[in-house]
């Protein structure tokens, strides 16, 4: 006959869990991946390829939202 074994489960309750990011380097996340979002959307569509809106206003739109993106990674959360 043979022995079972029996494995000691830990209890890993999601009480104690620390997050990288603070909520306001969320909030910073999600607000740098709209802009990038918003920025691609002013740069689609097929008419007159050399507006304004397609080859200025959407690349500074779309290269705000990258550098908020960045501040929200590189932000030290609040102690």
């Amino acid at each position: 006959m043979s022995k079972k074994e029996t494995k000691k489960v830990e209890n890993t309750s999601p009480k104690n869990v620390d997050f990288v990011f603070s909520k306001d380097n969320y909030m910073w996340l999600f607000i740098g991946i709209g802009l990038v979002i918003l920025g691609f959307v002013l740069m689609s569509g097929t008419e007159d390829i050399l507006d304004f809106r397609k080859i200025t206003l959407a690349p500074i739109v779309v290269l705000g939202g990258f550098a908020t993106v960045t501040y929200a990674i590189l932000k030290k959360p609040r102690d």
